[in-house]
C-alpha cells in the first residue's frame, strides 16, 4: 500500500480506503532509527525494495544539538541538512535511490519546538537565549514547564508550555508557519514523500490545519500523538490532518502477548476503542516506548526474542490500521544511548543482529508478515477466526491467505477451516518460494481438498501463507524422473551388532485424496525410488542389492532376507585413537565423513532419488534398529506439509534426525 497523496488539505477527509488496496501492494513501512543515510539507501536497495516495504521512516535530517545521546536529534537549531545522518547531498542521494528502488522517504519532523539551552548545531550555527538562525524570540510561547498531572487536565499548558524544557514554537504565528511549510516542501522537491509529526499533541489541531494549507501536494502526515485514554488532548483531534498513532495499540497488544490470552484479539481494533482503522498509525514498539517513556506499557522489543516475532506476525497479519516495524539498535539499558558507532553496511559486513544493530525488519517472521500483509490486503477481514480459548489462534484473510500463532509450551495440532484453494504452500515466515513457484526455501503447509489444513504448530511458533506462495505442480510429465542426492542423518545410540534400516514414502490415505495416486493398488506408488551411492561397507552393501525404493514393505524381491528395508551405514565426524585406524566412508563405506558435522552414531543413507514422486520435494521415513531398539515411536515433527506420525525429510537435502524424536535439521550440499 504506497500512502501517496493521501492527506488532504485542512478540514478535508482522509482518502484511505484500506479494504480497496490492490493485491501484493506495499503495506507497511519501517523505522531504520538513527540509521545514516548511506545506510538507509543501501538498505533500500539490497533489502527493503526487494522485500516490498513501502517507506521509510527516516530520523530527523536537520541541524541539530552536539552530542552522542539519540535524543540529540529531536532538538533543531536549523532547518539546514547537515545532521549526524549526513548531509545535504547524501540526503538527496538516499531519498533518489530509495525512490529508484520503489521505497517512499518519511521525514521525522519536528514543529513543536526548537532546542533547549544554547550551544553551536551540528552545521556550526550557534543558538541560545531563543535565537536561532532561522527563529527569533518573539517565535515562541513564554517560558512555562509542563507538569504530569496537566497531560490528565490541562490542555492549555500541554499546547504552550515547554516539554522537557524545550523552546516551545508559537505554531499560530504565519512567520512560524511560513517557516516549517518552506522547509517540508523542501523536502518534498527533494522527493520525500511523507512526514511525521514528532510531538503533534503539543499543537493545537488548528495550528496544524493551517501549517497543512501551506504545505504544497498531499504527503502522507501522520501526528505522534500519546493518548491512552485520558489525555486532556484527544488523538481524534488530529484525524482531519493525517493518520495518528494509535499508542493503545501497542500497549493493549504487548498485555495479550505478555500477560493475556490471543484468544482475547479476534476483535482487535476499533472493537476494542481504538480510532479507525484507515486513520491510524500501529507498531509494536517505536524508539520511545522500547525505551520505558512514551505511554510505554506493556511494550514487547526485541529484547523479548520469540515473543516479539510473534507479536509482529500478528500485527502484520490481522487487517488493522497502517502497521510500522521498528529496526533498533542494542541500548545495552543505557536508554539515553545513541546507535554503534560501526555503520550497518560495513565495507561488505552487515553488522545485524548481534550486539549493534538489530535490523529486526530483516527477521525472517517480520519480513515473512509484511510479505503476507502485502498479497492479503484485498481481503481486509479477518476469516474463520479459530482458538483454543488460550494462546493458540489461527485466521483467515478470506480466500488470499491463512496464518496461525502457538504461544504455549505445546504443540498445536488442530484442524482449521480455511477459505483457501486446495494446494502445498510456502509458510512464507520461514522460507521463500522460488522464482518457479515448485518449490520452498522452508516448510510447506498444505490446505486439503475440503479447504482445511492439518495444523502442526511447534511451540512458540507461527505459520502464514498466502496465494501467492502456492507451490504449482511439477511440470515434468507423469513419467518424467526427478533424480537427486539425497542423505539423510538419524542419531542412535548402537552397539556392536546393531544395524539401522528405514523405511517411508508417501502416506497412502493423502496421496489417494490429494495426489490422484492409487498406493493401494500398485505400492510403489506412494514409494520413493532410489539408487545407493555407497556400496563400499562390505556388510550393508549386501542388504543394498536389489533394494531400490524406500518404501513401507520391507525386503523387494531378490534382496537380502537379512534386510528390515533399506539399509543405513554407522558414521561420525571424530575417530578418536582407541578405534584404531580410521574408517571412512569414502574408503571402507562407513566412518568419518565430512557430511557428517554432529558426531558419534549417525547414521546415514545416502541415495539419488527420484523427487518427482515427493510431496512438493518432502517424503515420509522411520528407523528400525535391528538386534537393539527396532522401531521408533511416533514422531510428532512440526511444520510438515500434511499431518504423519513419522519423520519428514526433503528430498534433494541433507536431513537429519534424533532416533525417537521430532526435531528435524536440513541443510543444502
Amino acid at each position: 500500500m504506497k500512502l501517496n497523496k493521501i492527506i488532504t488539505t485542512a478540514g478535508l477527509s482522509l482518502g484511505l480506503t484500506l479494504p480497496s488496496l490492490v493485491s501484493a501492494a506495499p503495506t507497511t513501512f519501517v523505522h531504520l532509527f538513527e540509521w545514516n543515510w548511506q545506510d538507509v539507501a543501501q538498505e533500500c536497495e539490497q533489502f527493503l525494495g526487494p522485500k516490498g516495504y513501502a517507506a521509510v521512516q527516516v530520523s530527523p535530517p536537520n541541524e541539530h544539538i552536539t552530542g552522542n545521546q539519540w535524543w540529540t536529534r529531536y532538538q533543531p537549531v536549523s532547518y539546514q541538512l547537515q545532521s549526524r545522518g549526513g548531509n545535504r547531498s547524501q540526503f538527496i542521494d538516499m531519498v533518489n535511490r530509495c525512490n529508484a528502488a520503489g521505497v517512499d522517504i518519511y521525514v521525522d519532523t519536528l514543529i513543536n519546538h526548537m532546542a533547549a539551552g544554547s550551544g553551536t548545531g551540528t552545521a556550526g550555527n550557534t543558538f541560545g537565549n531563543k535565537q536561532y538562525p532561522i527563529y527569533s524570540p518573539q517565535d515562541f510561547h513564554e517560558s512555562c514547564s509542563i507538569n504530569p498531572e496537566d497531560y490528565g487536565n490541562n490542555r492549555y499548558r500541554v499546547q504552550n508550555c515547554e516539554l522537557v524544557g524545550l523552546a516551545d514554537l508559537n505554531t499560530a504565528s504565519n512567520y512560524v508557519q511560513n517557516t516549517l511549510a518552506a522547509y517540508i516542501n523542501d523536502l518534498q522537491d527533494i522527493g520525500v514523500k511523507g512526514f511525521r509529526f514528532d510531538a503533534a499533541k503539543h499543537v493545537a489541531a488548528s495550528d496544524i490545519q493551517a501549517l497543512m494549507a501551506k504545505i504544497n501536494g498531499s504527503p502522507v502526515v501522520f501526528h505522534e500523538v500519546i493518548d491512552q485514554g485520558t489525555e486532556a488532548v484527544d488523538a481524534s483531534e488530529y484525524l482531519s490532518t493525517g493518520l495518528v498513532t494509535e499508542f493503545k495499540y501497542s500497549t493493549e497488544l504487548g498485555n495479550a502477548f505478555r500477560n493475556g490470552s490471543l484468544a482475547w484479539l479476534s476483535n482487535f481494533g476499533e472493537g476494542w476503542g481504538f480510532m479507525p482503522s484507515s486513520s491510524a498509525v500501529v507498531f509494536v514498539d517505536n524508539h520511545d516506548n522500547q525505551r520505558g517513556h512514551g505511554g510505554a506499557g506493556n511494550v514487547i522489543t526485541f529484547e523479548d526474542g520469540r515473543l516479539y516475532d510473534l507479536a509482529n506476525v500478528f500485527m502484520l497479519a490481522y487487517p488493522y490500521g497502517y502497521p510500522k516495524v521498528m529496526s533498533s539498535y542494542d541500548f545495552h539499558g543505557d536508554t539515553d544511548a545513541g546507535g554503534p558507532s560501526v555503520p550497518v553496511h560495513n565495507n561488505g559486513n552487515l553488522e545485524c543482529f548481534a550486539s549493534n544493530w538489530k535490523c529486526e525488519h530483516r527477521w525472517s517472521y517480520i519480513a515473512g508478515g509484511v510479505d503476507f500483509r502485502n498479497n492479503t490486503a484485498d481481503n481486509w477481514a479477518v476469516t474463520n477466526w479459530w482458538d483454543n480459548t488460550n494462546n493458540q489462534i489461527a485466521f483467515g484473510r478470506g480466500s488470499s491467505g491463512h496464518m496461525a500463532i502457538n504461544k504455549e509450551d505445546a504443540t498445536l495440532n488442530a484442524t482449521v477451516q480455511t477459505d483457501m484453494a486446495a494446494g502445498q504452500y510456502c509458510n512464507v515466515l520461514k522460507g521463500e518460494l522460488s522464482a518457479d513457484a515448485k518449490s520452498c526455501s522452508g516448510e510447506v503447509i498444505t490446505v486439503n481438498s475440503n479447504g482445511t489444513i492439518n495444523l502442526n504448530v511447534a511451540p512458540w511458533d507461527a505459520m502464514a501463507i498466502h496465494k501467492n506462495a502456492k507451490l504449482t505442480q511439477s511440470s515434468l510429465p507423469n513419467n518424467a524422473e526427478d533424480w537427486q542426492r539425497t542423505v539423510v542423518f538419524i542419531n542412535a545410540q548402537t552397539q556392536s551388532g546393531q544395524d539401522m534400516f528405514v523405511r517411508g514414502g508417501i502416506d497412502h490415505a493423502y496421496a489417494n485424496a490429494n495426489l490422484g495416486r492409487n498406493c493401494q493398488t500398485t505400492n510403489v506408488e506412494c514409494a520413493m525410488p532410489i539408487r545407493h551411492n555407497n556400496l563400499k561397507n562390505n556388510t550393508t552393501s549386501l542388504w543394498k542389492a536389489n533394494d531400490n525404493y524406500l518404501d513401507w514393505y520391507g525386503i523387494e524381491q531378490g534382496q537380502s532376507s537379512e534386510a528390515q528395508g533399506t539399509a543405513t551405514d554407522w558414521t561420525t565426524n571424530i575417530w578418536p585413537s582407541e578405534y584404531g585406524t580410521q574408517k571412512t566412508v569414502d574408503a571402507d563405506g562407513f566412518g568419518v565423513t565430512p557430511l557428517n558435522i554432529w558426531g558419534e552414531h549417525y547414521w546415514m543413507l545416502d541415495v539419488e532419488m527420484d523427487c518427482s514422486k515427493a510431496v512438493n520435494g518432502w517424503f515420509e521415513l522411520k528407523a528400525f534398529v535391528k538386534n537393539g531398539q527396532e522401531w521408533e515411536g511416533d514422531i510428532n515433527q512440526a511444520n510438515t506439509p500434511y499431518a504423519s506420525t513419522n519423520h519428514m525429510a526433503q528430498c534433494g537435502k541433507i536431513n537429519m534426525f534424533e532416533f525417537n524424536s521430532s526435531s528435524v535439521e536440513v541443510r543444502d550440499f
